[in-house]
């Protein structure tokens, strides 16, 4: 038989943190943990317990929710919105309004007083369990993703190295992607999402002849639509998957040369019929192409791209997201890198004069 206070070698650091304004009850845990080996430490109310996470990092809150100065269902709000630690909520009297408010603040249990001690070890030692679980899937989850993502990237890099600025362009172009949709005050979640898949906007490349995209003078009308093919061929290539990053790639390589008056290509899209996510990256691929060389052209020095962008303002460029851009504009110039050469002036910075801000609010 299992003994029921033997603690996995995975669990054994963890820290459990106890909060109750009862000396009683605060004696009967400290007595029941030491019978495990988790550092414990202790609170009598919410405000004490948040002074303790100043200085250290707690797996599992054990909390009452009837305490003077801040009770256990405010202290698990705030525990559950600006940390990851697990909580568990003990009460003496469990009622249905209780009940809703420990499921809704995300509680991973809750204990009815009066308790054993053998009780309260077994519920820490399961939500530890799960904890673990939780980050061994997580972090599998990961390493599954960031391979899936590099194998991805090494095709982009495949289209990307026809042109001179080898693989440095899809680094950037997701780092400007998800400083915008920062900025635009977008999720967590979408943040993540273009920073991995606005680099696959210019995938279809790779179906597009070197003669054409290496060319140094005028294209052609034929070679200009040939060119203009690359947004369908990407598309075509992250079609049909079910991953988030990969929806949101095929999204973006077939809209990031569509423009917001309806001009642009392939399929003439305008305003907010174009996603949001193509409509960013449709302001990052051109702000990175204006300061980059180009075989057909030198890059543009920070003042001259600033202006081009600004006069593009509903008419190639989403008017509030271009807003967004030039209220940040030396920090998208910081990404592109002070040290880059802008018309042959190494390290040249830029900064925007009050007259040349755009007054629109900050997002």
């Amino acid at each position: 038989m299992i003994n029921d206070f033997v603690v996995a070698d995975t669990q054994k650091n963890a820290n459990i943190l106890i909060v109750d304004d009862e000396p009683l009850i605060r004696d009967l845990l400290k007595n029941a943990m030491a019978r495990t080996s988790y550092p414990c430490y202790f609170a009598e109310n919410g405000e004490e317990a948040l002074k303790l996470f100043s200085e250290n990092t707690f797996d599992v809150v054990v909390t009452d929710i009837d305490m003077p100065v801040m009770d256990g269902i405010e202290l698990a709000k705030i525990i559950k919105s600006q940390f990851t630690t697990d909580v568990i909520v003990m009460t003496g009297q469990i009622s249905s309004y209780h009940y809703d408010e420990i499921i809704s603040i995300g509680a991973s249990d809750f204990v009815e007083k009066p308790f054993s001690p053998k009780e309260m070890i077994l519920r820490v030692n399961r939500v530890l369990r799960e904890r673990h679980l939780k980050q061994e899937a997580k972090k599998a989850h990961n390493e599954l993703k960031n391979s899936y993502i590099d194998s991805v990237h090494r095709l982009v890099m495949a289209a990307e190295y026809k042109d001179e600025d080898t693989g440095d362009h899809i680094i950037r172009i997701g780092q400007y992607c998800s400083l915008m949709a920062e900025k635009l005050s977008l999720s967590e979640e979408f943040i993540e999402t273009i920073s991995y898949a606005a680099p696959m906007h210019d995938i279809g490349k790779i179906g597009i002849p070197d003669k054409i995209l290496l060319k140094p003078g005028k294209l052609t009308n034929i070679e200009f639509e040939t060119i203009k093919t690359h947004p369908q061929i990407g598309a075509r290539l992250l079609s049909r998957s079910k991953s988030k990053i990969l929806q949101m790639a095929h999204e973006i390589a077939l809209n990031h040369h569509e423009k917001f008056n309806g001009k642009g290509y392939p399929n003439q899209a305008k305003g907010i019929d174009i996603p949001i996510s193509g409509r960013i990256t449709a302001i990052a691929d051109t702000f990175d192409a204006l300061t980059s060389k180009r075989p057909y052209k030198d890059p543009y020095p920070p003042e001259v791209t600033y202006n081009i962008m600004k006069k593009e303002r509903g008419e190639h460029f989403d008017p509030d997201i271009l807003d967004v851009f030039m209220n940040n504009f030396e920090q998208f110039l910081d990404i592109r890198g002070k040290v880059q050469a802008f018309e042959g002036k190494p390290g040249q910075s830029f900064k925007l004069s009050e007259r040349d801000k755009i007054n629109s609010k900050k997002k």
